[in-house]
């Protein structure tokens, strides 16, 4: 699943509603327990991404017990529980399926007040554009199964796709956030074409401010792309101005399907100085990359 709204919204009383979100994965990475670390962070976004707290999670497995064993499985959870550790959340359980394709993740429950959900539509006119981790973990994925990525670039994409979207979550709150959505399989331009899709206003990018993983322009270079990203592209690149003005391998990126990735956040500019100060003391590479704007309406002008 990808995208703040995948979750299901259950309104239980004037001061509270719930949100139960599911998301897992396929390995990315061959260490079990880092994989398992991931995938509960991916799997906890949703929440983060509509300004929840997620309360409890249980797990959602499918592994081939007879081909890898009992340890693998292990590693693979105590990667999870380590993520709901951190987030400070329950694990309430969980389900388990003999498959002979490894899966994991977590069905996640959250907490929020109803009239403090954000969604991934409801920006204005100046609002500016926050992203809140840097892109192209699908593209550095590629690099490894292909036995072409650094050191440095696997370390930094493993770093990023651990780390948990709750300083953000709760920075964005606090900075008066109007809409959001966590980037994941569609990409960087095709979260942001959700948000601006149906919703009376546009979007202005610079590529150019998107901050970048080590080494992601040089393995696109080298035609290191997943295959999710053209079809992401195929899909959304009708909604993009200017397109035809910015080189291929950009597109790219920009379209390159990212796994436990960042926030993408609309704030308002009185909001926006308190919002990166906080990111930055929290050690978050953040970067403003645009500003919703009036026209032209439900489409992305890159600049």
């Amino acid at each position: 699943m990808g995208g703040s709204d995948d979750a299901g919204v259950w309104t239980i009383s004037e001061d509270t509603a719930l949100l139960l979100t599911v998301d897992f994965l396929t390995p990315i990475v061959d260490d079990p327990f880092t994989f398992g670390r991931i995938a509960a962070s991916n799997a906890l976004s949703d929440v983060y991404a509509m300004g929840g707290r997620p309360l409890a999670a249980m797990n959602i497995v499918c592994f081939p017990l007879g081909e890898l064993g009992i340890d693998v499985l292990e590693e693979v959870l105590k990667g999870g529980l380590e993520r709901m550790g951190e987030a400070g959340i329950a694990l309430a359980g969980g389900h388990s399926v003999d498959d002979r394709e490894i899966k994991y993740g977590l069905s996640v429950t959250g907490m929020v007040h109803p009239g403090k959900i954000l969604r991934n539509t409801g920006s204005r006119p100046a609002d500016r554009i926050v992203l809140t981790k840097p892109i192209g973990t699908g593209i550095v994925n590629t690099a490894l199964k292909g036995g072409m990525a650094s050191n440095e670039a696997v370390a930094a994409s493993v770093a990023s796709m651990i780390a948990l979207n709750r300083e953000a979550s709760e920075a964005m709150i606090e900075a008066g956030a109007r809409a959001c959505t966590d980037v994941t399989g569609f990409g960087l331009l095709g979260h942001a074409c959700e948000m601006v899709q149906d919703s009376g206003v546009g979007m202005k990018i610079d590529p150019e401010a998107v901050p970048l993983l080590p080494g992601v322009r040089e393995f696109v270079s080298m035609g290191l792309v997943p295959a999710g990203t053209q079809r992401n592209r195929e899909f959304r690149e009708p909604f993009i101005e200017n397109r035809h003005t910015i080189d291929g391998e950009t597109m790219d990126i920009l379209f390159d399907p990212q796994t436990s990735g960042g926030l993408l956040i609309a704030v308002p500019s009185s909001g926006l100085d308190g919002l990166m100060e906080r990111l930055g003391k929290a050690g978050n590479t953040a970067a403003v990359i645009g500003d919703i704007v009036e026209q032209p309406e439900g489409r992305i002008v890159l600049v």
